[in-house]
């Protein structure tokens, strides 16, 4: 028996977990386990049971709940009765409270005997028992007010105390993610700004170091009426002067750059049995060690053998052999719909290789070579799971030694034998004893002891088969005695002659109906349904939208159905289903099932998507959903967003099955969702680029609205298509796009697509340097703003005439048109946009010399951003405020923003503001005098720009090439690239550039 209070209150028994419905029994169970092996007073009971409204005769009611308990935990002598009370029997193997004290004391001897990593490790123990709020599922407002907040001052404790011991060993820059993710949950502990404060300097991130305590003196003055702590301030000012106290330990092993990746899903707890297969498998994945070519395993078998359990069991078993991490993909190469692309694969190993979104290229040819380059010199283990053929494995092959392969597949993949040299490895059902062995794991041993015939039997009839077993298991714990559930198995689905004929699918199929046949019908009928939802996993939310259920009934079928294995629950509120277990779902709709109701199911799937899609992505950016969100024939129950964060969070979590909702709306109807929620994840795409997944939603979009002959559905795919090629620097795709959406809205009539199509039309032109285009399209958008009522389609016209008057030098014009703009989108509360006019704001009043204020406003928008967690403008943002810091001549804070504004500009893939950024930074470098490096820097940017074809960033990279080059004394190659920079400016229209460039030609040739 084991009993967990550190998250919701679970009792597991067995192995299984105990249902404790009552409220008041769950209020006893967590009084008695928070005072463990000591005696709680009747009067201390009916305290927090009653929270004080004690009712007559409470306490021989109080008697009653007690025996009820001890029957729900099937063992009297756990709660013991006392003279004056109660108390449980427990010990640290046994409650988790008592566990997390435990290796809390443990890791604090072992840290005052030096032992820093053993330490660090026990500390990790002890905080990963804890699974959210204790208690959470407990209702006493005096348990709550009295113990659960003193378990959170423990376990906060004990964070801050991992940390310290984490930074002592160097591992600061691993540190970063975790402290950015505490300080949001506690903003008002300062101890872990101080922590991530120091972890950010450590890494060589001055400047988001300063900006944390920026952050965190706003918040405090803001929410509280103070200041930070002395300790914080102390703090600070060591940061600002670069105290040498600050540097890390000089025992600290050196941080990694790399980001190690750690795929693998949790190994099964009461894995039995294939010793000496899963032996064969780890010797030859460990073969790459005296080896030049990579270990290449198959492991092949039939549906149901325990193929991914076998895999991802030995894939843990080996991992402290692979240090560069582990990667794991589901292939879906046997699941219903298409298989997992190539591209996807690549798309999702290549972010958790740590390449930024967009840099991750489109082309799959190019994300094969950058996978492999990635992965050269590290030492990774790839698993492969589900895989259909070879064709789906072999682009996923690392190409250098020192790596590891293991594929799973209901196929021999001989093609991998033949051409790659795999090893294959078959795997057949499990031995009887060890499927003894497991159902006895599963039932326990007296109940195995007292029926091993019918045991012996029971795992014959279920063909030996994992899969068969556990459900078998799971339908006995709501049946008394094997032996009747044995001749329930054979007498009603003839199993012996299945397994006869050697057809363990039908023997697991077999196995599945009896499981199937004992639920109740609407039990049966979510099972059903569940098998339409696509992607890899779904919610409760989904759930009941597929089945047209309320959230309650949804989530108490799933318990339901995870009770009896038919569905797993992966993690909190996260469920998914065994590819058998959906194709079975499947087959028993369409018997069960009449097609209309199949039609209904997916298309409330589908409005569930789209209203929560289009929540999500209203609360990120108001009005950034262009398609009017179609009613639905059902209640539509959408997860409610108070802030940016959820709704972030949901969009994050929910990306793939989203995307597969969007290719199963165009597969099967119905096709508006399909457009519909390509054009409500459009913004999100972009704001956090996504730029792969956004391009394959609207191309799906625009293919099923190509099919339908919606005209405005074409139109919006087609400026998606042209805003997302935009972002990548695909000027001519873009142009093109958004040209023929304007097309297609000039054609339905004014309103606010044609706004923004131009808009976004003039943009392009304007970073192409067309400046008389871009002026023209912005000219037409603001007489369209003013035949419609459109305030946000007011704003952003104001917001990029503004920033084009701003590019032609007519800084008077532009701050006004700025201010309004800023003002139109605060009002509509569209704090992306704000963030933009903020930091274009900050460029006018720095040309005006208005230093101040420009600081002032780029802070502003930098804070909108990192509040956001967008990395959409966040490079341009530092860039712009580096400059400032040149202007004033602080030419170490414009050398630290100008170094974290490439490092931001990298990782998110936005190669324009890095090319910015280099310019700056060489500008710093030739105040510094180190005009060699300022010459780097220049040729740096100057590649970027005519890779992207960014004419304006090419003409001023050449500029600040001819003044270093002058300043080196060489006025020759200064003059000759000045003039290459007038070339570039006369046919871009930029004149305000344009006399830049003169400038620097007469310099050259005067100075």
């Amino acid at each position: 028996m084991e009993f967990r209070i550190l998250g919701p209150l679970e009792v597991v028994v067995d192995g299984q977990v105990a249902p404790i419905g009552a409220a008041k029994h769950r209020t006893l169970l967590a009084c008695l386990l928070l005072r463990a092996n000591r005696v709680v007073s009747v009067e201390e009971l009916v305290d927090r049971i009653w929270d004080g409204d004690t009712p007559h005769r409470s306490k021989a009611t109080l008697q009653t709940y007690v025996m009820r308990l001890r029957q729900v935990l099937g063992d009297p002598s756990v709660i013991r009765t006392a003279a004056d009370g109660y108390l449980i029997v427990a010990d640290a193997a046994h409650l988790d409270l008592l566990r997390f004290t435990e290796l809390a004391a443990t890791a604090q001897s072992t840290l005052a005997s030096g032992d820093l990593p053993t330490a660090a490790e026990l500390y990790g123990q002890a905080l990963g028992l804890w699974r959210g709020q204790p208690l959470v599922d407990v209702p006493s407002d005096v348990l709550h007010r009295e113990e659960i907040q003193r378990l959170v001052e423990q376990r906060l404790d004990v964070l801050e105390r991992r940390i310290e011991v984490e930074l002592s060993l160097g591992r600061h820059t691993d540190l970063i993610p975790m402290l950015r993710a505490v300080t949001g949950e506690h903003p008002f502990q300062e101890q872990f700004w101080g922590q991530l404060m120091l972890a950010l300097h450590r890494s060589g991130r001055q400047v988001e170091a300063l900006e944390a305590f920026r952050q965190v003196s706003r918040l405090l003055a803001e929410e509280l009426g103070v200041g930070p702590g002395e300790r914080l301030r102390a703090l600070h000012q060591a940061v600002l002067r670069d105290d040498p106290g600050l540097a890390p330990p000089e025992r600290a092993p050196r941080p990694s750059t790399r980001t190690v990746p750690s795929e693998l899903p949790a190994d099964l707890v009461d894995f039995v049995g294939r010793r000496d297969v899963a032996d064969r498998i780890a010797q030859r994945l460990l073969a790459g060690d005296t080896n030049t070519a990579v270990p290449l395993v198959t492991l092949s078998g039939p549906p149901g053998v325990g193929k991914t359990a076998l895999a991802i069991h030995v894939a843990h078993e080996v991992s402290r052999d692979f240090p560069g991490g582990q990667l794991y993909v589901n292939l879906r190469g046997y699941a219903p719909g298409p298989p997992m692309s190539t591209v996807d694969a690549l798309t999702r190993f290549l972010r958790a290789l740590g390449v930024p979104q967009s840099q991750i290229p489109l082309d799959v040819e190019e994300q094969i070579t950058l996978y492999r380059s990635c992965m050269a010199g590290r030492h990774v283990l790839v698993v492969l799971d589900n895989a259909a053929a070879a064709e789906q494995v072999r682009p996923l092959l690392p190409g250098s030694p020192g790596c590891a392969v293991l594929v799973t597949s209901r196929d021999t993949l001989l093609g991998l034998t033949a051409l790659q040299g795999a090893r294959p490895v078959g795997l057949d059902a499990l031995t009887p004893d060890e499927a003894v062995t497991l159902l006895t794991e599963m039932l326990g041993e007296q109940a195995v002891e007292a029926e091993k015939d019918a045991v012996t039997e029971l795992a014959q009839l279920c063909a030996n088969l994992p899969l068969a077993l556990r459900i078998a298991a799971a339908n006995l714990a709501n049946r008394p005695g094997v032996a009747n559930y044995v001749e329930q198995l054979r007498q009603g689905n003839r199993l012996a002659a299945l397994v006869v004929d050697g057809d363990d699918e039908a023997a697991v199929h077999a196995a599945f109906d009896l499981s199937y046949h004992g639920l109740k019908p609407a039990a049966r009928q979510l099972f059903r349904l569940l098998g339409l939802i696509p992607g890899p996993d779904f919610t409760v939310e989904a759930a009941a939208a597929v089945a047209s259920l309320r959230l309650d009934e949804s989530q108490r079928l799933l318990d339901r159905l995870a009770a009896a294995n038919l569905v797993q629950q992966h993690s909190p509120g996260r469920y998914q289903l065994h590819d058998l277990l959906r194709l079975y779902a499947e087959q028993r709709t369409d018997v069960e099932e009449n097609p209309g109701s199949k039609v209904i199911a997916r298309s409330n799937l589908a409005a569930y998507y789209h209203h929560a899609s289009a929540a999500a992505s209203n609360t990120l950016s108001p009005g950034s959903v262009r398609l009017p969100v179609p009613g639905a024939g059902f209640v539509v129950t959408t997860p409610r967003f108070a802030d940016h964060v959820e709704a972030l969070t949901w969009l994050d979590a929910e990306r793939a099955n989203l995307i597969a909702a969007v290719a199963q709306a165009e597969e099967t109807g119905p096709l508006p969702a399909a457009w519909g929620l390509a054009d409500a994840l459009h913004r999100y795409f972009r704001g956090h680029r996504l730029g792969n997944e956004g391009l394959a939603t609207a191309r799906i979009g625009l293919t099923a609205a190509l099919r339908s002959g919606d005209r405005r559905a074409e139109a919006v795919m087609r400026q998606a298509l042209g805003a997302l090629a935009w972002d990548l620097s695909d000027y001519d795709e873009a142009v093109d796009q958004l040209t023929l959406a304007l097309a297609y809205y000039r054609e339905m009539g004014p309103d606010d697509a044609v706004i923004e199509a131009l808009t976004d039309l003039g943009g392009v032109y304007g970073e192409r340097g067309e400046m008389e285009r871009a002026a023209a399209c912005f000219e037409q958008a603001l007489d369209v703003t003013k035949a419609v009522d459109s305030p946000a389609g007011h704003a952003t016209t104001l917001f990029k005439l503004g920033t084009l008057r701003l590019e032609l030098g007519d800084v008077g014009a532009a701050i006004p048109l700025l201010e309004q703009a800023l003002a139109g989108h605060r009002a509509l509360g569209r704090r992306y946009d704000e963030a933009s006019c903020l930091n274009n704001l900050g460029l006018a009043h720095r040309e005006l010399g208005r230093f101040d204020q420009a600081l002032d406003c780029l802070h502003s928008g930098l804070d909108l951003r990192n509040e956001l967690g967008s990395w959409d403008g966040r490079g341009s943002l530092l860039d712009t405020i580096s400059t400032v810091y040149l202007d004033i001549d602080d030419v170490v804070r414009a050398g630290e923003y100008a170094t974290t504004a490439i490092a931001q500009a990298r990782e998110a893939g936005a190669r324009r503001d890095e090319a910015s950024a280099l310019n700056t930074l060489a500008r710093v470098e030739s105040r510094r005098g180190d005009h060699e490096l300022a010459v780097h820097h220049h040729e740096q940017a100057l590649h970027l720009a005519q890779e992207i074809d960014n004419r304006y960033l090419e003409a001023e990279s050449l500029i600040g090439l001819a003044d270093a080059h002058r300043a080196l004394g060489d006025r020759a190659q200064a003059a000759e690239l000045a003039q290459r920079a007038l070339v570039v400016y006369r046919s871009e229209q930029h004149p305000r550039a344009l006399a830049r460039a003169r400038k620097a030609l007469e310099l050259a040739l005067n100075d």
